[in-house]
């Protein structure tokens, strides 16, 4: 099977997954906001899950819960990330963002659910039958999404709006490794917390795998255009921020990108094989357009 039909596969098993949980919600226009943030992409996040966990013999039928919760804690993100008062957007992954739909006041609760939604889908025993593993699935997230990664990536990168000065390319790197790395990293490390196997490899993997991901965003919001991406492109050098393409250069930019994934792939050399599509995700990251 080739990468893109995995993908597509893992994308659908993922899909099948959040419906059948938001089909136990009640009616209205909150159940409809999280289907709405949770419709579209790529779904790479849960295709890191599957894949991650299939190398330790975790079957995708249990896997796919922490796959679907990671997708709707990353769709959370996502609402709030475009509120007016956060990053501003009015289109994501093609469509209105759920404030521009609605209203503010329905994307911070649609968001709230979606996290809620997450840490529900970790909680049951179809996750893992040992509830020592989920557990640690549960309070793995917490951390990554909290204060000490995604979220404290959100605010470095609203403080350094106004921070009257560039950020240096460390602390850009820090700034992405908490923003977008943290969810990417317990992505691909769930799999190994699944199958109750040392994480090591793993972590080295999405950690370059992360920061190929943001310096690969970077240069299609220069290269890139709405209608293939989903979203605005542009608005970085149009609000002054520091990227990777502002600090390095589009060349150097994507020269780094390449080296990044051959750090990532190197780290999946002790499963041979087994690893081809996560060989072929971090490939991926670095070719998309959306």
């Amino acid at each position: 099977m080739s990468f893109e039909a995995a993908l597509l596969q893992r994308s659908g098993q993922i899909g099948t997954c959040l419906i059948s949980a938001l089909s136990a919600l009640p009616e209205g226009h909150i159940r409809d906001g999280m289907s709405h943030a949770l419709d579209g992409g790529k779904r790479l996040r849960g295709f890191l899950v599957i894949e991650s966990a299939a190398l330790f013999g975790v079957p995708a039928a249990q896997s796919v819960f922490a796959a679907a919760a990671i997708e709707a804690l990353h769709a959370y993100s996502l609402v709030h990330d475009d509120l007016p008062c956060m990053d501003d957007d009015d289109l994501r992954r093609g469509q209105p963002t759920v404030h521009v739909k609605w209203d503010e006041a329905t994307a911070v609760l649609v968001g709230d659910a979606l996290q809620s939604l997450a840490f529900e889908q970790l909680a049951g025993a179809a996750a893992h039958p040992d509830p020592a593993v989920r557990v640690a699935l549960i309070a793995s997230l917490s951390h990554a999404a909290g204060a000490a990664g995604m979220v404290l990536g959100q605010a470095q990168d609203i403080a350094a709006e106004t921070a009257g000065r560039t950020l240096s390319l460390e602390e850009i790197t820090e700034l992405q490794a908490n923003k977008t790395g943290a969810l990417i990293r317990w992505s691909a490390e769930a799999g190994a917390v699944l199958g109750q196997a040392d994480r090591a490899p793993l972590r080295v993997y999405s950690t370059a795998l992360g920061l190929a991901f943001q310096i690969a965003d970077d240069i299609l919001d220069v290269e890139g255009d709405a209608a293939t991406t989903g979203k605005r492109v542009g608005k970085d050098a149009g609000a002054g921020k520091a990227t990777f393409v502002s600090l390095l250069g589009l060349e150097a930019a994507k020269a780094r990108a390449a080296e990044l994934v051959a750090e990532a792939e190197t780290a999946l050399a002790p499963y041979g094989d087994a690893a081809r599509n996560l060989r072929d995700a971090a490939r991926f990251v670095i070719s998309r357009n959306l």
